[in-house]
């Protein structure tokens, strides 16, 4: 575990030089900060496709670039795709409404029910349909966060909906702190991890 007296801190300097970074070298950036243009208003009014829900499970995992390994995430995106589509359409519009009701956990508990969404997965939808109060969790962000201090619990394995609560809760005041929006917080994160560190399993950073 890192050393208390080395952890990073997440100030709004360090936020705006991450996201930068993350902006500037990750390939996948473009195409996501497109989506996240576009896709919550289609998303709370259940007008969008097949492929544009494929596309948030493939963008959970695929924005590892090769790290996380292949056989389980084609596992995880054939499982999604043998969802009906309506059952989709209902999950996440349903899981909008419960946003407006600020009701995170209500609306991951939905979009959880449908095959191959965990609570990481659903915090994608999450994450473009509300990005400015759902923040998306994998075992790096929340690594990253923990050697900031912010948190003290290691990743837990699987992830639950109290999990993500506390996650969320605390990006949400490292937000609130420097002037920042959830998703810089969460490319500062992310580039956090990528910028140091040992190994996670599947190919990540780790820290303990």
């Amino acid at each position: 575990m890192t050393d208390a007296t080395t952890d990073p801190e997440l100030t709004a300097d360090t936020i705006a030089d991450l996201s930068a970074a993350y902006r500037e070298t990750e390939p996948i950036y473009a195409v996501e900060q497109e989506q996240r243009e576009t896709l919550p208003d289609a998303l709370r009014a259940g007008e969008f496709g097949r492929r544009d829900a494929e596309w948030m499970v493939r963008w959970y995992f695929r924005r590892h670039l090769g790290a996380y390994p292949d056989r389980k995430r084609r596992a995880v995106e054939e499982r999604f795709e043998s969802n009906p589509f309506d059952d989709v359409i209902a999950a996440i519009t349903t899981a909008a409404d419960r946003i407006e009701d600020e009701d995170v956990a209500g609306a991951t508990t939905e979009l959880t029910a449908l095959e191959g969404v965990d609570v990481g997965v659903a915090s994608a939808f999450l994450a473009f349909l509300d990005p400015e109060s759902c923040p998306v969790v994998s075992e790096r962000e929340w690594r990253a966060l923990r050697e900031c201090g912010a948190i003290a619990e290691p990743y837990p394995d699987p992830l639950d909906v109290d999990d993500y609560r506390r996650y969320r809760s605390a990006c949400l005041e490292i937000a609130a702190e420097t002037g920042h929006d959830l998703p810089a917080v969460t490319h500062a994160l992310w580039r956090l991890r990528a910028d140091g560190g040992g190994q996670d399993r599947d190919g990540q950073d780790r820290d303990d």
